[in-house]
């Protein structure tokens, strides 16, 4: 069956492709063959399809295409698709070092000794079901009944990279440093995901691995891949002064969600269209995020620029309209307490360096960084622009209001603790909000696909409002997702702030066979 998110059109949309409600190895492969084939017919429109455990998400934009145009190619594949498989993947060997903090905890929940669990952890292969939630993570399965226990009530803010770990039916190796909720038994030690290799990702979907116990070294980080030329062929701008947290971004990393890299892209998609409006440059060309406080930057050659956004104003510069700066000129931010992120645009976009398609900061993935002294940015396209544009300018309200639509896990419990409720800002990053404030209902789901601006719900109540570089695919209830027009005030929102929600009437719901109409065996 196929489960919609709601539309609202020309901006992003989502729906769900169901094959199962449980782990199921048949159905899995099922649901990788038709990923692979809406891969490889991908419609204008379509920015991602992300494969799950038991589902496929696919993730689109409903200006460029309407929602029944992507249920009828959806539907085209699944007619087609049959009821086989592709064949499997291949099979890795993984060392790890049995010294994780919850081992003996696990032990205890399980009634079992500390080397039990880790003869029961390595003595079966296990399915790559999906990659995802942060770049190169694989979902393996299944555990043995006897070691299974549930996700942590409360996700760590930070889990080490090479953490091997386990969840109910699941067990998985944190790539990279990341939150997470799974009950960490060991270290890797291997390297499953290093973007500056040939092949940065060791493992895919359909592939099995064997863990086998082993001693060594915890294997260094892979090193930052960068996201802009050390040498750029038309220098521009001199970082004088890092701002708090400055980043390369443009019009997202799509179509790489399978392998778990983030989407990326600005938080507040309108500011930053803004800012690359005032200068003449089209949507998504790569421009400055700057956070909280901007950096100093001097000027290396005559430009024009705009700057939109909230969170700080450029010194003796108009915000919201486009200037020329000349070389050896100087560009100074002071913050406010209005907002959190500004955007800054040069005319001709910035020189980038991709890769896999994107030159997006995913930091999370060490993908670009934020910007330090002495670096240098270049411009990307020599432009003929006309300074002194301006627009009406943006807005943002002193007390935010997020409206939500029903999302996957919808519950009428769920969305009455969340309508009208005030939450706390209890902190904010790229990823996502986390809030505090009223319980909410909430739970566990089979890891799944996760819409940008879902509203998940821990176990312990608590609710995370999921932005660009959220992991791509998660555990827990997604009840509500944010209405789309409202990502960009929740972009705005920073630590300690205060938010109401607000539900709003959305499409009902509705389904339909996974199964082709017209099985062929």
């Amino acid at each position: 069956m196929i489960r919609p998110l709601g539309v609202t059109r020309g901006l992003h949309d989502g729906l769900y492709v169901q094959f199962s409600e449980v782990l199921d190895a048949g159905q899995n492969a099922r649901l990788h063959t038709l990923h692979h084939a809406l891969m490889a017919d991908l419609p204008a429109g379509v920015d991602d399809v992300l494969p799950g455990y038991g589902n496929v998400y696919v993730d689109f934009d409903a200006a460029v295409i309407p929602p029944e145009r992507v249920r009828a190619w959806v539907q085209r594949h699944l007619d087609t698709l049959g009821t086989g498989a592709e064949e499997g993947g291949r099979h890795v060997d993984l060392p790890v070092r049995y010294d994780g903090p919850d081992l003996p905890d696990v032990a205890t929940r399980t009634g079992l000794s500390v080397a039990e669990v880790i003869r029961r952890h390595t003595e079966n292969a296990y399915r790559v079901y999906a990659v995802g939630f942060t770049p190169g993570f694989p979902f393996l399965g299944e555990v043995p009944e006897g070691l299974r226990v549930p996700r942590r009530d409360t996700p760590r803010p930070q889990v080490p990279a090479g953490a091997v770990a386990i969840a109910n039916a699941q067990t998985c190796v944190y790539p990279l440093l990341s939150p997470g909720g799974w009950n960490l038994l060991g270290t890797a030690l291997v390297t499953v995901y290093d973007p500056n290799r040939d092949r940065p990702f060791l493992l895919d979907a359909g592939d099995t691995v064997r863990f086998v116990p082993g001693d060594g070294e915890t294997p260094v980080l892979p090193a930052v891949r960068e996201t802009w030329p050390a040498h750029p062929a038309r220098p521009a701008l001199r970082i004088e002064e890092p701002g708090l947290l400055d980043l390369l971004l443009g019009g997202g990393r799509m179509r790489q969600g399978h392998r778990g890299l983030a989407r990326s892209g600005p938080l507040d998609v309108r500011s930053a269209d803004f800012a690359n409006g005032l200068v003449g440059n089209p949507p998504g060309t790569p421009l400055l995020e700057l956070t909280l406080r901007g950096p100093v930057l001097t000027a290396l050659r005559d430009m024009v620029v705009g700057i939109a956004g909230f969170g700080m104003v450029a010194d003796t510069r108009p915000m919201q309209q486009g200037f020329v700066l000349r070389a050896g000129e100087t560009l100074r931010f002071t913050s406010t307490r209005h907002g959190a992120r500004g955007y800054l645009a040069v005319a001709g976009g910035l020189e980038t360096t991709p890769f896999l398609g994107s030159a997006d900061t995913d930091l999370l993935g060490r993908v670009g960084r934020p910007l330090r002294a002495g670096d240098v940015l270049g411009v990307a396209h020599e432009v003929a622009a006309v300074p002194g544009f301006a627009s009406m300018p943006l807005t943002l309200p002193e007390a935010v209001t997020l409206r939500l639509r029903p999302g996957p896990q919808a519950s009428a419990e769920a969305l009455r603790a969340l309508d009208g409720a005030t939450f706390r800002v209890a902190a904010a990053d790229r990823m996502g909000l986390r809030l505090g404030g009223p319980r909410v209902p909430g739970g566990q789901v089979i890891s799944e696909g996760t819409p940008l601006g879902a509203v998940q719900i821990t176990p312990a109540g608590e609710p995370i409002v999921l932005l660009a570089d959220r992991g791509r695919l998660g555990g827990y209830a997604k009840p509500a997702v944010v209405h789309p027009l409202d990502l960009p005030l929740a972009a705005q929102l920073r630590p300690g702030q205060s938010v109401t929600f607000q539900a709003v009437a959305d499409t009902v719901a509705w389904t339909m066979p996974a199964l082709p109409r017209n099985p062929k065996t």
